[in-house]
């Protein structure tokens, strides 16, 4: 595969950076069941101002791993690291500010995505297609389309994908799920994914300088031509639909994928509708603060319900801020994504606890040297369709028309599926009314959609059809389907 990326994407002149003296390469274990386990396996990490510093860390921590490559459209972010890395470990890694180098470098046996979301799908196609395998941070794709393009990539070049779902590699949360799959509250035909975290205004929105380190053509890469509207370079690009997909899409997908999982779903929903708004502030911030997506399957036998509260408060059925919840007919388990979680009785009653972690970066590792892809407890189809039900709920939003709450509810009141829909809308009013806004506060209320998950297309609605992708901006381009 060298050159690969100048011969389909570059375009221009720049130079593939010089391999690193000789490690043994990963990739030849795959035709080698006896090759060592404590083969050097050499990392690079994409994207280190946030996320990626754990990736550091994961990859670091694991045995037979060397982080020798950086990547990051910010210099002074990547060389910070770079110090930090050689202080830390004796060896300075090589900083690239273009991650195309670091794809043509043989050397690098393994990938860690963690740029923007707007970077994710096609930073790890390129890889993919580079030879390398990758970890690839959730939502793996800001839209739809790009997550597939992913799945189909793993597999026509046969390479491991692990989506950054940590959940999936802890045994508290893989216990609970478990009793819910074992019938142990019952039938469960509702589950909750359960997203509260508090975000502030991010600011007056404007016309603004990216950072003098930043290459902000780079940094763009797939996203169309738009100048920076918030005070903020870093991080609060998670609040701009055009970067990032808000915390539908931003720490929902960690409560969705434990829902799917727990409900025993594979696939995209059948029918959609989502309701919600920024509310409470007005800023650079376009993307919903306080949303709601209810997803059916099955025929309306199962209901994923998504609940996200950018504003103080409670938290609900003990599960924190972050978390999930199984309602089943016997009792319900409520999951905390950190600490694990319990069962419960009809009355509320605690009936058994789960604990314990885990190491999602060892299970990664792991999978790369036995080159099976089954061995991921978070393979980059599960990513796809944790995040793929956040962008669906949001495509719905984003269709919606204004309306007051005191509308809503009435128009609710029609949606037929098993969760009791203007519960959790009375809830979220109540929720409103804590923080100063009242029912003449207007919401976008969303029309219900209807899909084919197999084809992953929506039933005669252009508008959404047009939104399950995007326009890319040359080279930075997503292949599309049948071109992975």
């Amino acid at each position: 595969m060298a050159n690969f990326t100048r011969r389909r994407f570059l375009g221009d002149t720049l130079l593939a950076s010089a391999a690193l003296a000789a490690a043994p390469a990963v990739r030849a274990l795959a035709d080698d069941s006896s090759a060592s386990p404590n083969e050097q396996i050499n990392a690079m990490v994409i994207g280190v101002n946030g996320r990626g510093q754990s990736h550091i860390g994961g990859f670091s921590g694991q045995k037979g791993v060397v982080v020798t490559h950086i990547c990051d459209a910010d210099e002074a972010v990547g060389q910070k690291r770079c110090d930090a890395i050689e202080k830390r470990y004796g060896k300075r890694p090589k900083y690239l500010r273009d991650m195309r180098e670091g794809f043509d470098d043989k050397s690098i046996d393994v990938i860690g995505v963690a740029t923007p979301n707007h970077w994710h799908a096609l930073a790890g196609i390129w890889a993919m297609q580079a030879d390398k395998d990758v970890y690839l941070e959730k939502p793996v794709s800001h839209n739809v389309t790009e997550g597939r393009r992913l799945a189909e990539a793993a597999r026509k070049y046969k390479k491991i994908c692990q989506t950054g779902t940590q959940c999936r590699s802890h045994k508290g949360i893989q216990d609970a799920v478990k009793y819910v799959q074992e019938g142990k509250v019952g039938t469960c035909k509702l589950a909750r994914a359960i997203c509260y975290k508090r975000r502030k205004s991010i600011g007056p929105k404007g016309i603004y300088q990216p950072p003098e380190s930043v290459d902000y053509n780079l940094w763009q890469g797939p996203a169309s031509e738009q100048p920076v509207t918030r005070p903020r370079f870093h991080y609060d690009w998670h609040w701009q639909y055009h970067w990032g997909n808000g915390d539908m899409g931003n720490q929902a997908p960690h409560q969705i994928d434990i829902c799917r999982w727990g409900l025993g779903i594979d696939s995209l929903s059948e029918q959609v509708i989502s309701y919600g708004g920024r509310l409470g502030y007005i800023d650079a911030g376009d993307v919903a603060n306080t949303q709601v997506g209810i997803h059916t399957f099955d025929g309306g036998d199962k209901t994923l319900v998504i609940e996200v509260r950018g504003l103080e408060s409670d938290n609900y059925r003990g599960c924190g801020w972050f978390g999930a919840v199984f309602h089943g007919s016997e009792g319900y388990v409520s999951v905390n994504q950190y600490t694990g979680g319990a069962a419960y009785d009809l009355d509320g009653k605690k009936i058994q606890e789960f604990g314990g972690g885990g190491d999602h970066f060892a299970n990664f590792i792991g999978a790369v040297r036995s080159r099976n892809p089954k061995d991921l407890n978070a393979e980059v189809l599960e990513g796809h369709l944790s995040a793929g039900l956040a962008h669906t709920g949001t495509i719905s939003y984003l269709l919606g028309e204004k309306l007051p709450l005191s509308e809503v509810g009435s128009r609710l009141g029609t949606v037929k599926c098993n969760d009791d829909v203007l519960e959790t809308f009375d809830r979220m009013v109540a929720h409103l009314a804590k923080n100063d806004l009242d029912r003449t506060t207007e919401i976008s209320y969303g029309p219900l959609l209807k899909m084919d998950p197999a084809t992953e297309t929506f039933a005669d609605n252009d508008a959404a059809n047009a939104m399950l992708t995007r326009e890319y901006r040359k080279p930075f381009v997503v292949p599309a389907a049948g071109e992975v």
